[in-house]
C-alpha cells in the first residue's frame, strides 16, 4: 500500500521571466542598470564599490538626473556602459 505526495512546484518557475530576479545576485552584491532609459544593461557589482569616491561621484550623477525613483526597480546609473565597464575594471584592480 502507497501513497502518492502531491507535486511541488518550485518557486522559481512561479517568477514572469520578464522580471530581473533577486536569486541570482550573490550576498555582498547588488543589481544596477546602465545607459540611457532606452538601452539599459543590467550588472550585478560588490557592494565595497559603494565606498570608492569615483563611483561616489557616479552616484551622485545618477541622483541628479533620476532623484530616488528608479523605474527599473534597481540602481540606475546614467552612463554609458563603455564608461561603466572602465570604472568597474578599475576598481576591481584596486
Amino acid at each position: 500500500m502507497g501513497f502518492r505526495l502531491p507535486r511541488v512546484v518550485l518557486p522559481k518557475k512561479l517568477v514572469p521571466k520578464s522580471f530581473p530576479s533577486t536569486i541570482d545576485i550573490p550576498k555582498g552584491y547588488l543589481a544596477v542598470y546602465v545607459g540611457d532609459e532606452s538601452k539599459m544593461k543590467r550588472f550585478v557589482i560588490p557592494v565595497s564599490y559603494l565606498n570608492q569616491p569615483s563611483f561616489q561621484e557616479l552616484l551622485s550623477q545618477a541622483e541628479e538626473e533620476f532623484g530616488f525613483n528608479h523605474p527599473m526597480g534597481a540602481l540606475t546609473i546614467p552612463c554609458r556602459e563603455d564608461l561603466f565597464i572602465d570604472l568597474i575594471s578599475h576598481l576591481s584592480d584596486l
